[in-house]
């Protein structure tokens, strides 16, 4: 008799907890098998070229040095904390309106993406001159990235979404009162929520500098 199949359950990101804890939403602690939803994802033509990344038989290149890369993402990373973090200019912006808000949100958003896309694409480049592993690694991971980079950033939308519902939540619960605590509460949930943001776009540039540097530290050519 066949036995039956289990897979472990698999926390939300600390992005998307953070997000449903703010629209009052229960966050999923597992879903469908990632072999599912790749399924649901990837359409004829990138499952073709995902299959000739994974097939490939790379020839090896000359290994590049992890701590070059490493730099340039903590770099890049500490830079958009920076950002993220600052109190001065979300303290000019009143109660009465989300829009600068909203602004200060994309102007970040942007930031983000623009920063952590040539940091992929760097990282990519120091894998293709690696080992074979290396080289398929960094194909697989451009394929990926074209694949599932438009549904990631439609799904990041939702941000400034929930983020104004969440102010006016708080605004109207504050609306009898000259209290402007709960302005504060909501700059720093919202630094919270771009933060975690941020760990979530690096959460494949980490991977990919761990390939790096697993090369590296094992003195692989």
């Amino acid at each position: 008799m066949a036995l039956p199949q289990h897979r472990t359950a698999v926390s939300a990101p600390a992005f998307v907890q953070r997000l449903s804890r703010l629209g009052g939403l229960d966050a999923p602690v597992a879903g469908p098998a990632l072999s599912e939803r790749l399924g649901q994802w990837i359409d004829w033509n990138r499952a073709v070229a995902l299959s000739r990344a994974l097939d490939a038989s790379p020839a090896p290149g000359v290994a590049t040095a992890a701590g070059d890369e490493e730099a340039a993402c903590a770099r890049v990373k500490a830079s958009l904390r920076t950002a993220i973090t600052r109190t001065d200019k979300l303290e000019t912006f009143a109660s009465d309106a989300f829009a600068p808000f909203q602004r200060h949100i994309l102007d970040l958003q942007r930031a983000m993406q623009a920063g952590t896309g040539q940091l992929r694409g760097r990282l990519r480049d120091a894998l293709a001159a690696g080992s074979p592993d290396q080289v398929r690694l960094a194909e697989i991971d451009g394929v990926m990235e074209m694949t599932l980079s438009p549904r990631e950033q439609t799904l990041l939308t939702a941000t400034p979404t929930l983020l104004v519902q969440h102010f006016e939540r708080l605004k109207q619960a504050h609306a009898d009162t000259s209290d402007d605590a709960w302005l504060a509460r909501f700059r720093h949930d919202l630094q919270d929520i771009l933060l975690a943001e941020l760990d979530l776009r690096f959460h494949p540039l980490d991977a990919l500098l761990a390939a790096l540097r697993t090369s590296h530290d094992s003195g692989t050519p």
